[in-house]
């Protein structure tokens, strides 16, 4: 046997156990050096094998979106709800979302126009059209071809324009809304199941309804659902009313997230004129998860629910030790508070450790700190096709902020994390999506 056919059999070999099972590859500039040298190979072979071995590393976003037709809800919510189903509506030059009593609750500017931030940063405002969404958005077809040109395998999905309707205030409209998106997103996610993992909406007002919208999406194949970031004031995630949801949760393998700009509040509320206090509220917005978790943590949810899984998604990383470190002093130091006893010599920060998973973006503080939140807990996500998101410059962005990580970790950060908790099979993806 010649060297080169060695050698290249060798690399089919170690291709084969690593791409398939770990994420993992040998780094191209090494295995290739080392190919090099050892024979004068043609630059064309040299491609070739390339392209055969050493494809780049295994990518999933653990958090983009999908951008509603707007005729999703008119089409096709429930008959008796109609009349009051979300909409979107031209003012002037400029798409609005506009609910019940046709109060104006968002523009879509900023869950629109990826790449703007590259190409034209200035222009991010609330003020955008339909025009402006990527195709991908809402053709499905588009959609996998714009994993292509970012390099992304798979994607776990969350809505767009359905963020905004955890303003609605009536719960069985709401409810409506939420089966409606469901319905729509399943056959989304039916073009390429291995690539596209659904995440229901379901609304907790109605635990009932919750748990009968959580089994109906799990038979459909979704891989988790959205509850409110932040529920109603006087039920807050520590409420036995929220029991049989967990339960549920954890028996149907579902994972819950919370993910920003869902907040559930009583009355519907406008958009109105800017003033500083929206700069504040996005500069703190991680306080409200960090709240609902610690509700759930502090009231023994996760210690009767061992298999429940949390990710709080798109809230960066950052905050973690913060809030560790208290929630953990607050339980030995403050007995009065911190009323419920956990089992055993545990701590607050162990649930975490064990439940509790994180959808960043581009923190890099957060990455320097990855060993005091885990580096288990930490998924990447690239918030496709909104105008803060990476596309199409996700593996540039990901080898900037990662470059100081070891390759395990990162391999866990940028694939494995996501493949563990939304139930991605490595070995149908790591081919180039789109591929066939």
């Amino acid at each position: 046997m010649g060297v080169i056919t060695h050698l290249i059999l060798v690399g089919l070999c170690v291709f084969d156990h690593t791409c398939r099972h770990e994420c993992l590859v040998l780094p191209k500039k090494k295995y290739m050096a080392t190919l090099k040298s050892v024979a004068n190979i043609h630059t064309d072979i040299v491609g070739v094998l390339e392209e055969l071995l050493l494809p780049d590393r295994l990518i999933l976003s653990s958090d983009s979106h999908v951008f509603e037709p707007p005729d999703l809800w008119t089409q096709r919510i429930d008959n008796a709800f109609k009349s009051r189903a979300p909409r979107m509506k031209r003012v002037g030059d400029v798409d609005h979302l506009v609910i019940e009593d046709g109060q104006t609750i968002a523009g879509i500017g900023l869950i629109s126009n990826a790449g703007a931030r590259y190409e034209a940063p200035e222009t991010i405002s609330d003020h955008a059209r339909f025009e402006d969404v990527h195709e991908g958005g809402y053709d499905p077809e588009q959609h996998l071809k714009d994993m292509v040109i970012d390099g992304v395998h798979g994607e776990v999905l969350y809505p767009s324009q359905g963020l905004f309707y955890y303003k609605v205030a009536d719960p069985q409209l709401f409810s409506a809304i939420c089966r409606a998106y469901n319905d729509w997103l399943a056959e989304f996610c039916s073009t390429d199941p291995d690539r596209l993992k659904a995440i229901a909406m379901i609304n907790v007002d109605d635990v009932p309804d919750a748990m009968g919208e959580l089994e109906r999406t799990a038979k459909l194949g979704f891989s988790g659902a959205m509850i409110t970031e932040y529920p109603l004031e006087e039920r807050r995630y520590d409420h036995p009313d929220y029991e049989p949801l967990w339960e549920a949760a954890a028996s149907l393998n579902m994972s819950l997230s919370l993910h920003t700009a869902t907040r559930r509040v009583q009355s519907n509320s406008a958009l109105g004129e800017r003033t500083v206090h929206d700069a504040s509220r996005r500069a703190t917005k991680v306080f409200l998860p960090a709240i609902s978790m610690c509700d759930m943590i502090f009231s023994g949810v996760f210690e009767r629910h061992p298999d429940l899984r949390l990710a709080i998604v798109e809230f960066e990383l950052s905050w973690v030790p913060y809030v560790l470190t208290n929630m953990d002093y607050t339980y030995r130091e403050r007995n009065e508070e911190a009323l419920y006893r956990f089992k055993g010599d545990v701590l607050p920060s162990d649930f975490f450790s064990r439940n509790v998973y994180l959808s960043f973006q581009e923190d890099e503080v957060g990455i320097r700190l990855r060993d005091r939140i885990g580096v288990d807990r930490m998924m990447w996500g690239s918030d496709y096709p909104h105008s803060e998101s990476t596309f199409p410059r996700s593996r540039e962005v990901l080898d900037e902020i990662l470059r100081d990580v070891p390759e395990e970790e990162r391999t866990k950060i940028v694939c494995n994390n996501t493949a563990r908790l939304y139930g991605f099979d490595l070995e149908r993806v790591s081919h180039p999506p789109g591929a066939g």
